[in-house]
């Protein structure tokens, strides 16, 4: 049973009293500085403050985390700022190594034969919610379907004539050393081609293999932002469940999330049976869902 230990504080100012090297996994997303409406943290700040800020952050999770330890990052850009994630990536490399660059696959259109059904996947159905991030989030829309193209997950429709639709996100994977072994077969997907597994000595015949580094998880379909996800920026659980189960979850004693917001990292770390969790959130408006949440 997790006991979890949830802080209405500042992180910076929070983890400052966590002992050195105490935590086995932090999985959390921060604010991205993109103007995102929070209720009690400007997220539009000059570049340099911001990533000064990301610095102190990242200094005090690095004291705090084992060597044996993983942080996983999810950042994401605006079509006109692609190059925020990388700048906080080059802002980490001070206290880690980039051990794993993860593509967090919100949405994507797949080109099929004409009449060809897809795979029977459950997450594999067009669906017709906004992203979270999306300002207007209750919109209806539906995803058009034309020949042999069929579009899944969810994305924020732009109006350019210059930028993409931006589709997904990165989850960056920072250790201390570059060499913490993870359990790559917990998120393990079946052979497509059998004759793989009596090819390859590395199978050991089992048809299991590393799902690699594009994980498609899109958003579950909600009918209203206030209820059902009253936060401007979230994850799914499922992103920190797979984050959870990729670093190892028997090797997960202490977890962390220092942006707990409504506190998906915290309901993964239920989930899946991490034994202590801290978090530090901030909003108290924020922090009073996640403790409702998790019962």
């Amino acid at each position: 049973m997790t006991r979890f230990d949830l802080r209405l504080q500042d992180c910076v100012t929070g983890m400052a009293s966590v002992p050195d090297q105490h935590l086995d996994l932090v999985v959390t997303s921060p604010p991205y500085n993109l103007g995102i409406r929070y209720r009690k943290f400007s997220d539009r700040q000059d570049r340099r403050l911001y990533l000064n800020w990301c610095a102190e952050w990242a200094a005090q999770i690095r004291r705090i985390l084992k060597p044996s330890g993983s942080l996983f990052l999810n950042i994401g850009a605006a079509p006109s700022n692609p190059m925020l994630p990388h700048e906080i990536v080059m802002t980490l490399r001070n206290f880690f190594v980039l051990q794993n660059s993860i593509h967090w696959i919100k949405s994507i259109a797949i080109d099929t034969a004409q009449g060809r059904t897809s795979a029977p996947n459950p997450h594999l159905n067009p669906l017709s919610a906004p992203p979270s991030r999306d300002p207007n989030p209750d919109a209806k829309r539906q995803v058009r379907v034309n020949g042999g193209t069929k579009t899944y997950g969810h994305f924020k429709p732009i109006s350019s004539k210059r930028f993409l639709n931006d589709c997904h996100e990165y989850i960056f994977h920072f250790t201390k050393t570059g060499h913490v072994e993870l359990d790559r077969l917990a998120l393990g997907v079946p052979y497509q081609d059998k004759s793989n597994i009596a090819r390859w000595r590395h199978t050991r015949g089992s048809d299991v293999r590393c799902r690699g580094n594009t994980w498609f998880i899109p958003y579950e379909t909600i009918q209203s932002r206030e209820k059902e996800r009253p936060h401007p920026a979230t994850f799914p659980v499922q992103l920190a469940e797979w984050c959870i189960k990729l670093h190892g979850v028997s090797r997960v004693q202490t977890m962390l999330d220092p942006f707990l917001g409504i506190g998906n990292s915290a309901v993964a770390a239920k989930r899946c049976g991490v034994k202590r969790f801290i978090g530090f959130e901030i909003d108290e408006t924020y922090l009073a869902e996640a403790k409702r949440r998790l019962g």
